[in-house]
């Protein structure tokens, strides 16, 4: 059984942080690159044929987000072990909001699937004319949408207890913790305002997503400040050791 005093800290920040960096490509190709290539916002026709011709990218698009939720779920297990010395019960807020979303987000890519099942003609879509099979479609498409705004409910959620734990590690840079909450605080504001203004043109979170880039960038190159972690280890094991008495 691994403990904390078996941890090596840089090790394990520098794991979390490739991972954390490797959500970037993942996450661009398939929440801004493919929806920008194919999607011609209010013109379903349109779209159909892009997706038609560009089928391969369009799956890469749901297989990235597929590889996204997986690797979700070994960052924020890397950075449990990272952070905990912290503040357990925050830690563990952190994985809960995180491990929330991803059965959203794998849900939520059936829908792009079944724009692919409705596309390649099955047979009990053969009584529909072309406008009702692009209406489908695009209600589908309709639907992957609203669907990640309700991921990024708890991608956003999970920031918060994570800009806790790095801001009072002692072992982090303090900024990049109030940078992390303030990107939570753009994920969550961006949600709200979808389905409340569908028609409000300014994305938040392309503003406040600094502290999601610092951290992985820290955590890989500098590592943890590791007489800090241990300070903050040592400090948990003794107060676990009182309360046992």
């Amino acid at each position: 059984m691994t403990t904390q005093a078996n941890i090596n800290p840089n090790k394990t920040a520098r794991i979390a942080g490739f991972l954390y960096l490797l959500l970037i490509p993942l996450g661009v190709l398939g929440l801004l690159y493919i929806p920008n290539t194919l999607f011609v916002p209010g013109d379903i026709e349109t779209t159909i044929n892009n997706i038609r011709a560009n089928q391969f990218l369009f799956r890469a698009g749901f297989v990235s987000a597929i590889l996204v939720q997986l690797v979700n779920i070994a960052v924020v297990l890397y950075l449990y072990k990272l952070l905990k010395p912290a503040s357990q019960i925050a830690a563990q807020l952190m994985v809960i909001f995180l491990l929330l979303g991803v059965p959203i987000a794998f849900v939520n890519e059936l829908f792009h699937s079944a724009v692919l099942l409705i596309l390649n003609g099955p047979d009990f879509l053969a009584s529909f004319s072309v406008a009702q099979v692009q209406s489908i479609a695009a209600l589908f498409i309709d639907l992957h949408a609203h669907g990640i705004m309700v991921a990024q409910v708890f991608w956003g959620l999970w920031l918060f207890p994570m800009g806790y734990l790095v801001y009072k590690s002692g072992y982090l840079p303090r900024i990049i913790g109030i940078l992390l909450i303030v990107g939570g605080f753009g994920y969550l504001t961006d949600s709200f305002i979808f389905f409340f203004v569908p028609d409000f043109a300014i994305i938040l979170s392309s503003f406040t997503f600094l502290g999601e880039v610092l951290l992985p960038l820290w955590l890989v190159i500098k590592g943890v400040n590791v007489e800090g972690w241990k300070k903050q280890t040592q400090t948990v094991a003794k107060l676990e050791s009182l309360a046992a008495v």
